[in-house]
């Protein structure tokens, strides 16, 4: 566990991502779904291809 402060922040997503990362957290026991986020931010900053993240178009509202 990382001494670092957490920042408490604002931002909005959509209620089907919201209801994903709160699944995932029940799914893997982590205590809410900030906790879920703040683990892909850290897999995308560590592990992640900015290139793939960014560059392919996945959009699952655009049709």
């Amino acid at each position: 566990m990382s001494d670092l402060p957490k920042l408490r922040v604002t931002f909005e997503i959509y209620p089907d991502s919201l209801a994903m990362l709160n699944d995932v957290a029940r799914k893997y026991g982590m205590p809410d779904a900030s906790k879920a986020l703040r683990c892909l931010l850290d897999y995308a900053a560590t592990d992640g291809e900015w290139k793939t993240i960014f560059e392919q178009v996945r959009c699952r509202r655009c049709g």
